[in-house]
């Protein structure tokens, strides 16, 4: 009489689950069986796994490309002086044009946001370029200048960089240059001409006359 428990290999080839000792023949043949986990649970725990991997990166993503778009635009309200970007109106720009009436040249706008009055000044014959810290309104101007044909040139620079602007501008502008705010006056010069009303404010400030005030007794 065989008892059920008598047929083994070796020690070594037994097998632990559960507390309980089991051949590891046994558990093979369970699972070609189908006693084991089924093939179709591990094929939807790898799906679901993908579709998570999938999920995390577009999100990730998304968040890469808002902090690209957006940081250049919040970074200036983060200054010690705030200047946001506030796209031109239309009655700033014509007081603008107001200001550079019979005048020729060139014509240089340091913070051009997204090149409306550069682009303006083009048209009247001006040789416009604008200067803007936000590489995405530079490269929205060009794009604006290009679908315009407009000979409006920008380019990518920081005015914060430029120490003390106003004794800048006054000593290397020529006598007669005119220089133009839109919305923040200068706060050391008495501007010449003064257009507009609120946001549409516009100062005009001319070397020559600048210059003659300051050699006043």
């Amino acid at each position: 009489m065989v008892e059920p428990t008598s047929v083994f290999r070796s020690p070594g080839n037994l097998a632990m689950e559960g507390g309980r000792g089991a051949p590891s023949e046994v558990l093979q043949e369970e699972r070609q069986c189908g006693h084991g986990v089924p093939p179709s649970s591990e094929a939807s725990s790898v799906k679901r796994s993908g579709w998570g991997l999938l999920f995390t990166g577009v999100v990730g993503g998304a968040l890469v490309a808002v902090y690209a778009v957006a940081t250049p635009f919040i970074t200036p309200a983060l200054r010690k002086i705030c200047l946001p970007f506030v796209p031109a109106t239309a009655k700033q720009i014509e007081n603008v044009m107001k200001m550079l009436r019979h005048r020729r040249g060139s014509l240089v706008d340091i913070g051009s946001g997204d090149g409306r009055v550069v682009i303006a000044a083009a048209e009247e014959g001006f040789t416009a370029v604008g200067y803007e810290l936000n590489p995405w309104l530079v490269w929205y101007s060009r794009y604006r200048a290009w679908r315009a044909g407009s000979s409006a040139t920008f380019y990518i620079s920081d005015l914060w960089k430029m120490p003390q602007l106003e004794k800048k501008l006054e000593q290397e502008l020529e006598e007669d240059a005119r220089v133009i705010a839109c919305r923040f006056p200068f706060p050391h010069w008495t501007p010449d001409h003064v257009v507009g009303a609120g946001v549409d404010t516009v100062w005009a400030y001319d070397m020559g006359t600048l210059r003659g005030r300051e050699k006043r007794p």
